[in-house]
C-alpha cells in the first residue's frame, strides 16, 4: 500500500508566538528532502499565511478538511481552521491564544477517533501561558490521557513519556513533579506499570521481539545496598525482580552516573529513570537535535519534538526542523508500521 493510501498525520498548532508556525511551514517547504508522509495543521490560517510572509516564504496554504489533506499536501500545506483568526507577533506571549492552541489539541484528537487522521504531532507549548487561563494539566502527556480516557473510555490509558532519539530511548517514571516529591511518589506498582507499558509498546509498535529494559536507581549509586538512601533496595529493586518474574528482560537499579557512556548503551533498548531531569539531561545532549517526544500507553500515536516554544527564534527563519521532522516520519512509522 503506497503513501497515498495513508490517513494524513494531524500537527497542532502548539504556542502561536512561538516557532511551531515556523516549523510546519519550513517542514512543508522541504518536504521532499525530508522524506515526509502527508499531515495537515490544526490552526489559524491567517497567522501561518502571515508568519510564511514573515519567513520569505512563497507557500501556497489551504484550508480544507481533514478529509481533504492527504490529497492537497503536495501542492499545499492543508491547514484545517480552528479557532478564531489570530494576530501573528512572533516571540510575544499571548494568554489570550490559550483557547486556540487547547481546541487545536482537541481537534487533532477529535479527528484521529474519528478516524480522519492516523496519529499526533504535537507543536511546543508554553504551559504557564496556558495555567493563567485555568489549564489545570500538568503537561501535554498527563492532558492526552484525559482526552485518551474521554475518547476512547473502554481502552484504559496510562501516558508514559519517551524520548527517542537516533542512540538513546529514555522513559522518565516521574514526570512533571518537584524533586522533592519524587521518593513519595515512586511506588513498585508505578515503576511496573511504566515498564510493562514500555516493553509492550517497544514490541507492538517499535518492532522489538525482546526489549532490554534498565532501570536507574533513585539515589547515588543506587543507593550503596541502604547506605545512601533506601529506596533502591526497598522500592526499585523488588520491582526489577517482579519484571523479571514476568518475563521481562529489565535490569537494575544501576547507577546512573555510568549508564549512559557507548559501551553501557549497547546493553539495553531503554532507560527508564526515576524521575525527568535523570534520563532527559543525557538524552538532549546526545541527541538534542533529533529526539523526538513519544507518548507511550495511549490508544493512538502521538510524538513531539523534544524541545520547547523558542520565542527568541520565531519569525526569524533560524529555528531548525531536525526534531519536527523526526516527528512526523516516527509518527507516520508507529501508526502505520506494515506501510513503511
Amino acid at each position: 500500500m503506497g503513501r497515498s493510501a495513508k490517513k494524513p498525520i494531524a500537527v497542532s498548532m502548539g504556542e502561536p508566538a512561538g516557532i511551531g508556525p515556523d516549523l510546519v511551514l519550513l517542514a512543508w517547504a522541504n518536504r521532499k528532502s525530508l522524506h515526509l508522509p502527508p499531515f495537515y495543521v490544526r490552526g489559524d490560517e491567517a497567522l501561518i499565511a502571515s508568519r510564511a510572509e514573515t519567513l520569505g516564504l512563497n507557500i501556497r496554504i489551504d484550508s480544507v478538511s481533514p478529509d481533504q489533506a492527504a490529497a492537497r499536501f503536495s501542492k499545499s500545506l492543508p491547514i484545517v481552521q480552528t479557532g478564531p483568526a489570530l494576530t501573528d507577533r512572533p516571540g510575544e506571549e499571548q494568554s489570550e491564544t490559550a483557547p486556540s492552541v487547547v481546541a487545536s489539541i482537541e481537534g487533532c484528537i477529535d479527528d484521529i477517533g474519528s478516524g480522519l487522521a492516523s496519529s499526533l504531532v504535537t507543536n511546543p507549548i508554553n504551559k504557564a501561558a496556558l495555567y493563567r487561563t485555568g489549564f489545570s494539566y500538568p503537561g501535554h502527556t498527563e492532558f492526552l490521557g484525559a482526552l485518551a480516557a474521554r475518547h476512547w473510555p473502554d481502552a484504559p490509558a496510562q501516558p508514559v513519556m519517551m524520548i527517542a532519539g537516533p542512540e538513546l530511548m529514555v522513559v522518565p517514571v516521574t514526570i512533571h513533579i518537584p524533586i522533592k516529591d519524587v521518593p513519595a511518589a515512586l511506588t513498585e506498582d508505578l515503576i511496573v506499570e511504566t515498564a510493562e507499558i514500555t516493553a509492550r509498546d517497544l514490541r507492538t509498535r517499535f518492532g522489538y521481539t525482546n526489549p532490554r529494559l534498565a532501570i536507574c536507581g533513585l539515589n547515588p549509586h543506587a543507593g550503596e545496598d541502604g547506605t545512601i538512601g533506601t529506596e533502591d533496595r526497598d522500592v526499585i529493586a523488588p520491582a526489577v525482580a517482579r519484571l523479571q518474574a514476568a518475563g521481562i528482560a529489565a535490569t537494575g537499579p544501576h547507577s546512573a552516573d555510568t549508564l549512559f557512556h557507548p559501551p553501557a548503551r549497547k546493553a539495553y533498548d531503554c532507560v527508564l529513570g526515576m524521575y525527568h531531569d535523570q534520563v532527559l539531561i543525557p538524552a538532549k545532549t546526545i541527541g538534542f537535535d533529533e529526539g523526538v517526544n513519544v507518548t507511550l500507553g495511549l490508544p493512538f500515536v502521538r510524538t513531539s519534538p523534544d524541545h520547547g516554544t523558542a520565542y527568541g527564534l520565531a519569525g526569524t527563519g533560524t529555528a531548525r526542523i531536525d526534531s519536527f521532522s523526526a516527528a512526523v516520519r516516527l509518527a507516520d512509522v508507529l501508526a502505520n508500521p506494515d506501510q513503511v
